[in-house]
């Protein structure tokens, strides 16, 4: 320290330390959202074969352990096909676009007290900004690969984001009405006070909404209309192949780990449980976060998909209605409590 002292001032030496904790923070968080995304393909396929009375992988490791690995090996040495007629640096960019939006929303989650990369007062805000972001990833690809399949794909998730954007954002109010903030750190410590220290039992419907929205909006089953195997073949990454499809695919894990996570933040307590877990301060933020994955799971098992009417339907018809009841019910409890 005295080294530096000589050569730079108090203040540069606090930022250099300060940039320092933040690249630590961010390599962290990312090694260990990667590490959850790999095994989440693992346990969705567990998870769904016991539901189906199958064993799922069990060839790679002990009952299948490894099988993420042997994936990312093959998917990192496959040969790289590009369309000869797609519009190739657009058609480059778009996974890069998708993975980046969304490993970027992971700057603004509280993990446990104390720990976020930028704990910014308009962190909602920011998430959904950067799912947004993700969609163009989404459209460019349609559009980049020259296929009616991947261009079908592109048109449906722009229609389904802007159908489902609007229902999730609106299911949000509510928890932001009772918490006076967008900040996510705020809106944790604002249940403390409620029930089970969870806004979940006075913003149900909110937390209705924001589920079958945050579906929708990840493209999972029943809502994956834009990749609908049975009439779009993979839909808008039906042209990608090796590491550029292990992009979209990472992205749409790592957005069902970022759902769940907002889930948790704003309508079930965030890290805050029952009582205390000595040195493990996110041991309740990672069970809740757990049982809404396991929840995605036992939706695409259980479910037939949408037809694409009816999803669009259920979207401006239901979901918006519902968000904005529950808009109306907070404000009045609000001003008459």
């Amino acid at each position: 320290m005295n080294f530096l002292n000589m050569y730079f001032s108090p203040g540069t030496i606090d930022l250099f330390i300060n940039i320092a904790i933040i690249v630590i923070k961010i390599a962290v968080v990312v090694g260990v959202v990667m590490l959850h995304v790999a095994y989440a393909t693992y346990f969705e396929r567990k998870v769904i074969g016991h539901m189906q009375v199958r064993l799922g992988p069990m060839r790679v490791g002990p009952h299948g352990i490894l099988q993420p690995i042997a994936d990312g090996i093959k998917l990192f040495f496959k040969e790289d096909i590009i369309p000869a007629n797609a519009d190739k640096p657009i058609f480059y960019i778009a996974p890069v676009i998708a993975l980046v939006s969304a490993l970027s929303s992971l700057a603004v989650l509280p993990f446990f007290e104390g720990f976020v990369i930028a704990n910014i007062n308009i962190g909602l805000l920011f998430i959904f900004a950067m799912s947004s972001l993700g969609t163009y990833g989404i459209i460019m690809a349609g559009w980049a690969s020259n296929s009616k399949y991947s261009f079908l794909g592109g048109l449906r998730s722009s229609a389904q984001v802007i159908s489902y954007e609007i229902s999730m954002g609106l299911s949000l109010v509510g928890v932001m009405m009772l918490a006076g903030s967008l900040n996510l750190t705020e809106i944790v410590k604002a249940q403390e006070s409620y029930p089970l220290g969870m806004f979940l039992f006075p913003q149900i419907i909110g937390f209705f909404v924001f589920m079958l929205s945050a579906i929708a909006e990840t493209n999972r089953a029943p809502f994956d209309l834009p990749e609908a195997e049975s009439e779009l073949v993979a839909g808008y990454f039906v042209e990608y192949s090796g590491m550029r499809f292990a992009l979209f695919f990472a992205a749409e894990y790592i957005g069902m780990i970022i759902m769940s996570s907002i889930a948790t933040v704003c309508f079930l307590g965030g890290w805050n449980g029952p009582f205390d877990i000595p040195y493990v301060p996110f041991a309740w933020f990672l069970v809740k976060v757990y049982f809404l994955i396991f929840f995605y799971y036992w939706v695409r098992a259980t479910l037939p998909r949408y037809r694409y009417d009816h999803l669009m339907a259920l979207g401006w018809k239901v979901l918006i209605p519902l968000s904005l009841l529950n808009i109306l019910i907070t404000g009045i409890v609000k001003v008459l409590l």
